[in-house]
């Protein structure tokens, strides 16, 4: 049975192996190996996120890191799952999810190469609203804590996952009533488009931070954009999370818990499910795009069967593209502290995605021992839809503190 019915036929969502798994720790999956260079490289190609700090050996050895260093957005790259793995507890038969968002804590230990993270998880709690998008749909919250081979806290995640019956979402088709056509770009819009992004890349490609004492209440950062969004973009995406590829992991479970769902069924429809026996012998068969639950993002037929109109993007993608923007802008000297983003929409096959932030506050004093400023980030497309609503702490320099470097 896919999803069971309310009396006068309303589908109702199945929580009878959710609800004794909330507050308790949950296993999962750990990478095998440290990160390494090229693991660095491929997350930020893939994020579009060409800071040199990152990639560049030459520059970042001239930097006063001395060489290169993983964009702070690389812990849900270095974690099992997109992050979400705490978020998506319980077998709920003939469901799916999407991302609802994430909220970082960063704790100013940065990750080399060499460095390997070790996540401890823990389910959070969840709530039940009808939404237009699918009927009964559970919002569920899900906390990672991110420590290097130290023990050095790196970051702290909590994840928010939407689970809904797919059955309801297809049958509904929201986003198939609501998208229309595939966006067709001109070739000047292109161009304009190209003209932007090239703007943003420039903008502190030497790492040079805003001194804090310089920056106002209302000043604006650099528009971004990137897209247009294609099958391709979603792919590389994809791969650039490392549990994804063959072989990068292995199963862990907390010491002391009973059934502490590691790598359990979580009610996924008929072709968006795991064969973890049939993986031993045939890779695909876990891959996820191949086989999994990840294949809407990619197949437009696939992603109408979940709701979801077209071919779409990751929202752990969307996440990690808040912090390298806000990174980018704060420079070496600077750090992300703190953000929060909801997911509102996601990247659609032939959308651009642009990036619009201000500065709304200031905080000498905060509670990080360091000056603050507090940065109001929206993520939009080319007809206006909010994909993404992110509010941010993030440190910065004094001005006899900053540090200049580049090239």
């Amino acid at each position: 049975m896919s999803e069971t019915s309310a009396e006068d036929g309303t589908p109702t969502l199945d929580l009878t192996d959710v609800d004794h798994r909330v507050g308790k720790p949950i296993g999962g999956g750990q990478l095998w190996e440290p990160c390494a260079p090229s693991d660095i490289r491929r997350w930020v190609m893939a994020m579009d996120y060409p800071n040199p700090l990152h990639w560049d050996q030459e520059f970042a050895k001239k930097s006063k890191f001395g060489g290169l260093i993983a964009p702070q957005s690389i812990a849900v790259g270095l974690d099992y799952g997109h992050g979400a793995a705490p978020a998506c507890v319980g077998y709920i038969p003939g469901s799916h999810l999407i991302f609802g968002g994430e909220e970082w804590w960063f704790y100013g230990t940065r990750v080399r190469v060499g460095d390997q993270l070790f996540q401890k998880r823990r389910f959070h709690d969840y709530k039940v609203a009808d939404t237009k998008f699918a009927g009964p749909t559970m919002f569920s919250r899900g906390d990672t804590v991110h420590r290097n081979q130290h023990g050095d806290l790196v970051a702290r995640e909590r994840s928010t996952a939407i689970r809904y019956l797919a059955s309801e979402a297809e049958k509904r088709g929201m986003y198939e009533n609501q998208l229309g056509e595939k966006k067709r770009w001109t070739q000047t819009e292109l161009a304009e488009i190209d003209k932007l992004r090239t703007e943003w890349l420039l903008s502190n490609r030497a790492g040079v931070s805003p001194a804090f004492e310089d920056v106002k209440v209302g000043d604006t950062l650099p528009r971004r954009v990137i897209g247009p969004h294609t099958i391709a973009s979603f792919t590389t995406e994809y791969r650039a999370f490392l549990f994804n590829i063959w072989g990068t992991f292995f199963w862990d479970a907390p010491k002391g818990i009973k059934d502490p769902w590691v790598y359990q069924d979580p009610g996924w429809v008929e072709g968006f499910g795991f064969d973890e026996e049939g993986a031993k012998i045939d890779p695909r068969l876990r891959d996820g795009l191949y086989v999994g639950p990840s294949r809407g993002h990619i197949d437009a037929d696939k992603a109408s069967e979940v709701g979801m109109a077209r071919a779409y993007g990751y929202g752990a993608t969307m996440g990690a593209w808040c912090t390298d923007y806000l990174a980018y802008w704060a420079g070496h000297d600077g750090m992300v502290r703190h953000n929060k983003a909801s997911f509102r929409l996601p990247a659609f096959e032939g959308d651009v995605t642009y990036f619009d932030a201000e500065i709304v506050g200031k905080e000498e004093q905060s509670v990080w021992g360091v000056p603050l400023v507090q940065v109001k980030l929206k993520l939009t497309n080319q007809d206006g839809g909010v994909l993404v609503d992110c509010t941010a702490e993030v440190e910065l320099p004094y001005g006899s503190e900053r540090e200049v470097t580049g090239d």
